[in-house]
């Protein structure tokens, strides 16, 4: 596990995170071969010998079809060269390499609180902040801010970032953030408000403390081959809870 005594500071510079540094954090120490690979409508799915990760699957853009670089050539390989592929030129690939670094955290046997991320915040106006148009969230924190890329009406785009983070008391972030390679922009704005990443791509890592992370809420499989197969088919959050446990660490930020 990552030493977690290492500061922010010590790791990042003055509070600067880039998306490499989460790639070396995380993807160190990543073992074992990828048993299968699954690209699916809307999660990548890969499964290792003692887990399986999910990431988001990013939307294609463009017509007719879109292949990656190696089709075929996925499954069996280590996961720590899928884990590289997070460097990848392709949004496909990346997706990969997240999903086979979460295949390396979110082990089948990983003891953590079922306790939803989203339970972790207080509902403060303005100074809670939701990064995501997560399902049901008028009802849990109906005052928050939410921050969407499209925002709709009432609530704020990516712009606002800058205004919203130093200050916030509370911040949840969609895991998709570390699929679409955002995540380390906006760990970099946060203040000393209290932070988690929540989403079925979530890695279930301490490494993030060391950015001020203070918890991690995210997916273990219990039925890996029913993942892949709701995955392969377009399956949802909905579809793939049945197969699977939410989970979610608590620690320190550096």
């Amino acid at each position: 596990m990552p030493d977690a005594k290492i500061t922010k500071n010590e790791w990042a510079g003055n509070g600067l995170v880039t998306d490499m540094m989460l790639h070396d954090r995380l993807a160190a120490g990543v073992t074992g071969s990828a048993e299968r690979v699954v690209i699916g409508l809307n999660w990548t799915f890969v499964q290792g010998p003692d887990g399986a990760g999910l990431a988001h699957t990013p939307a294609r853009g463009t017509a007719g079809c879109y292949g990656l670089p190696n089709p075929g050539g996925y499954s069996g390989r280590k996961l720590a060269d899928l884990a590289a592929l997070w460097r990848s030129e392709n949004i496909f690939e990346r997706a990969i390499g997240v999903a086979a670094v979460n295949a390396h955290w979110n082990r089948f046997d990983l003891k953590a609180s079922r306790e939803n991320g989203l339970d972790l915040l207080q509902d403060e106006g303005r100074r809670t902040v939701i990064i995501g148009r997560f399902p049901g969230l008028q009802k849990r924190l109906p005052n928050a801010a939410v921050v969407e890329r499209e925002p709709e009406p009432g609530e704020f785009g990516e712009d606002d970032l800058d205004a919203l983070l130093p200050d916030a008391a509370y911040v949840a972030i969609t895991a998709s953030a570390l699929a679409n390679g955002s995540l380390a922009q906006i760990l970099s704005k946060l203040g000393d408000g209290f932070a988690v990443l929540v989403g079925p791509g979530t890695p279930l890592s301490s490494a993030l403390a060391c950015v001020g992370v203070n918890a991690v809420s995210g997916f273990i499989a219990s039925d890996p081959d029913a993942c892949a197969r709701v995955t392969a088919e377009g399956g949802t959050v909905k579809s793939l809870r049945p197969h699977g446990r939410f989970a979610t660490l608590q620690f320190e930020a550096g």
